[in-house]
């Protein structure tokens, strides 16, 4: 019947087909090659100072392909390399940037000659060292430095004062400071050294000096820190200045990385700031020759060693077979009975 008919449904029409765009975008493509993490390579793409196929761009909305020629202030730009990463021990007072508007030296400056151009993960102040990680990778660095990560960043921190568990127990918790949401930290009184205290601190979120900005907050000075883990990567036995690479299997193993996109072998170095030359006037003197053991002093105990060689000696009975001629040996008294004769002193008892 045709009142209890259904209405027919509308046909929706087909959806068009997504259009596949070929390549990548051409800030993450520098990014991977190691020219700068992808904020810095937009930055440098809104400049000018990229081009692809000879013409200059200034939008990054730009995708590419291995096909296209790309240089970055008159250099071109290679394939990208396997990604890898380094701990590198930064001392204090070095600059963790590419360039600094005051001239102050930067960890780059003091690099090994032959390591490729890399990135740092994160950063440390000035007056920070420890543990700083160093990736040729754009993709592996953002990837390090993504919150959701979640590692948990250790430091150790000597601070001017004596704080005790309560004075601490806010950083747990978590601050605010300067109108800036700390996440709650954590924090283990180590022990007291005159003045100062050495704690143990773990964050996962790193932001622009937190820890000095914290402990400034509760009342307490920073005037050592010291990075010494960034999630499962350790400074262990790594001295200021030295360099390690991390080897592919382990970063397979923490990161998930392909094997087919690491480097078959990792080309570790380690490189020690150089020592300052020691000046003439400064090298130690020679070590004197040793006295003969006439003229030394005796060491404790030596002098009663010596004393008891020499009582023996002077006490030791005669050798029964001397080097004497036979003709001045006493003769053996004899029996003329056959019997061996009495030993001087009397006739054997018993």
């Amino acid at each position: 019947m045709a009142g209890n008919e259904k209405p027919k449904a509308h046909s929706k029409p087909a959806a068009k087909p997504e259009k596949t765009v070929e390549g990548e975008r051409i800030a993450k493509v520098l990014s991977r090659a190691g020219i700068a993490s992808r904020r810095e390579a937009e930055r440098l793409i809104e400049l000018g100072e990229v081009t692809v196929n000879g013409k200059v761009i200034t939008s990054p909305a730009l995708n590419v392909t291995a096909k296209d020629k790309i240089t970055v202030r008159g250099e071109p730009v290679g394939a990208p390399e396997p990604p890898r990463l380094w701990l590198y021990y930064k001392p204090e007072g070095l600059v963790t940037s590419a360039s600094d508007e005051k001239g102050r030296d930067t960890v780059f400056d003091h690099l090994p000659e032959d390591m490729p151009r890399v990135m740092s993960v994160g950063r440390l102040d000035l007056n920070s060292e420890g543990l700083l990680l160093l990736t040729n990778d754009g993709e592996l660095k953002r990837r390090l430095e993504l919150p959701s990560t979640g590692w948990l960043r250790k430091y150790r921190v000597r601070v001017k004062g004596n704080p005790t568990e309560p004075e601490i127990e806010p950083l747990r918790k978590g601050i605010t400071v300067d109108g800036e949401r700390f996440q709650g930290m954590e924090v283990k009184i180590d022990r007291h050294q005159g003045a100062n205290a050495w704690l143990t601190i773990g964050l996962r979120e790193g932001k622009n000096r937190e820890i000095r900005r914290a402990m400034d907050h509760i009342g307490l000075t920073v005037n050592r820190l010291i990075r010494t883990s960034y999630g499962p990567f350790r400074l262990n036995e790594l001295q200021p200045g030295e360099v390690e690479e991390v080897r592919p299997k382990v970063l397979r193993e923490q990161l998930g990385l392909s094997e087919d996109t690491l480097p078959a072998k990792p080309q570790s170095t380690r490189r020690t700031e150089p020592k300052p030359a020691t000046k003439a006037s400064e090298k130690p003197a020679a070590r004197p020759a040793r006295e003969p053991a006439a003229n030394r002093p005796l060491k404790p105990g030596e002098g009663l060693k010596q004393l008891s060689e020499t009582w023996q000696k002077a006490t030791r009975p005669p050798a029964r077979n001397d080097d004497r001629p036979a003709t001045d040996r006493p003769a053996k008294p004899r029996s003329t009975t056959g019997r061996p004769a009495p030993r001087p002193g009397g006739p054997r008892k018993g």
